[in-house]
């Protein structure tokens, strides 16, 4: 009587919660996620980073103009004797006249010193670059960064799609579980009154003691898996909750499906056609081929504008000569460079193989993949049609049993056994459903149709509502 009670009062604090609970359409659910969702989040910030980096990449090709300020402390000032030049270096005062010997020996040394700069050497300018032929190499950079932003955009509908499925995963198994709660709890109270009556039968000597046990016992074990499916539920709604960072919600949109299946090479058209990792694969190729341009490119000159303005200099004779400005053109042929070039070329020639290879074969993989749920979504619907006429069966099955066992015509082990299989039947259409939605739902999410799916729910939903 306890363990009954207990049973009863898990459920009942489900009922309240629900009753409590906001109702949440699955459209609802995936705006949801696609708000809160941290995974997503973090893939968007790669797309910016990626995108910061591509406007970033576009000012290669721009000039540069620096201003550069300095001060020099030199061990003496850059100075030049005039006696330290031919011819007055050569000259020989002892052989000089004594009249113009004199005149020499007369002159202070400081006459014959002119100062170039000071010891202390200030300077400021500007000065400018500007590339104008890099053999392509810019051009391939800046093609880098953009088939980089293409890769990470995809990789967030990749992502995307991901979280559609597992979502839909969440999403309905809320549903099952409580459609299973509500079908052992209906178990529970057929076999609670069937234990009644078996005691009542047995207090009458109308049946054995044997049956009113068996009734008993499949009583006791229905409670235990109602209490099973109690948690399961409670377990999935947590998942979704947590999942979609909501508290107090109820999934409204239920299971459902399809008068006419989905066509098979649509599907496979639309997946090899537009499939994010495909996608992502064409811009890795488009990295590839950019790298090996941009490796070539080395071998190539480089061709530059140069400037320099000066703003500030000290007033040394050196700075007096110095022109204020300057500009020019400047070419740097690379002869031999110590970076590995030609093997870097190689590599990126192996990178680009690589993404063809990878290619092919994730298309093999998506086609495999579009086959094999098609084929799920057919082998869970003929189990809902195959089961429905199952269903019909045990349903009558159970009501002959139960005349047959009020009126002393059959034992209480079959009456639990028809009980028992009614039970299994709806438990095994319930997640032939479920399966059905799932393998629907990966089908929608592989072919770029995750609108389509979204659809089919509002659809049964206006359906049930009317």
């Amino acid at each position: 009587m306890c363990s009954r009670f207990a049973a009863f009062l898990v459920v009942g604090i489900s009922v309240i919660s629900a009753a409590q609970a906001e109702p949440l359409a699955f459209n609802q659910a995936w705006q949801q996620l696609l708000t809160v969702s941290d995974k997503l989040k973090a893939q968007s910030q790669e797309v910016s980073r990626a995108e910061a980096e591509q406007d970033a990449g576009k000012d290669l090709s721009l000039p540069s103009l620096d201003l550069s300020g300095s001060y020099t402390r030199l061990e003496k000032p850059v100075e030049l004797d005039l006696r330290d030049l031919n011819p007055i270096a050569s000259l020989d005062p002892a052989a000089l006249p004594p009249a113009l010997g004199n005149i020499i020996g007369a002159i202070p040394g400081s006459l014959f010193v002119t100062p170039f700069t000071e010891q202390d050497v200030f300077r400021a300018s500007l000065k400018a670059m500007w590339p104008i032929y890099t053999g392509g190499q810019i051009t391939a950079a800046q093609g880098i960064q953009a088939a980089q932003v293409e890769e990470k955009k995809h990789q967030y509908a990749l992502v995307s799609r991901e979280l559609f499925t597992q979502l839909v995963d969440r999403y309905f198994a809320v549903a099952v579980t409580k459609t299973l709660v509500q079908t052992n709890q209906q178990l529970v109270d057929s076999l609670t009154e069937h234990a009644s009556h078996a005691q009542k039968l047995e207090r009458e000597g109308q049946i054995a003691k044997v049956e009113r046990l068996n009734a008993q016992v499949a009583l006791e074990n229905a409670k235990v898996n109602l209490g099973s499916s109690q948690r399961q539920y409670e377990m999935s709604t947590i998942a979704l909750s947590r999942m979609l960072q909501l508290s107090n919600t109820t999934p409204t949109s239920g299971l459902f499906s399809l008068a006419q299946p989905p066509s098979l090479p649509r599907l496979s058209q639309l997946t090899i056609s537009q499939h994010p990792a495909l996608k992502l694969l064409e811009a890795k190729e488009t990295q590839a081929n950019g790298l090996i341009k941009l490796e070539k490119g080395k071998y190539h000159p480089t061709v530059f504008l140069y400037g320099n303005y000066t703003l500030y200099e000290d007033d040394s004779l050196f700075s007096q000569i110095e022109p204020d400005w300057m500009v020019g053109l400047g070419v740097n042929v690379p002869i031999f460079s110590r970076d590995g070039r030609s093997g870097k070329v190689k590599a990126a020639q192996s990178a680009l193989l690589q993404a063809k290879h990878t290619k092919a074969q994730t298309q093999q993989d998506l086609s495999l993949l579009v086959d094999q749920s098609y084929r799920q979504l057919q082998q869970a619907d003929e189990e809902v049609n195959a089961l429905n006429a199952s269903l019909a069966l045990a349903t009558e099955n159970l009501r002959l049993r139960e005349l047959a066992f009020n009126q002393g015509l059959s034992t209480s082990i079959d009456r639990v056994d028809a009980e028992l299989k009614l039970s299994a039947v709806k438990t095994q259409q319930l997640g032939a459903q479920y399966r059905y939605v799932q393998a629907y739902a990966r089908l929608m999410a592989i072919s770029g149709q995750v609108d389509e799916f979204i659809g089919r729910t509002q659809l049964q939903e206006s359906q049930h509502a009317g």
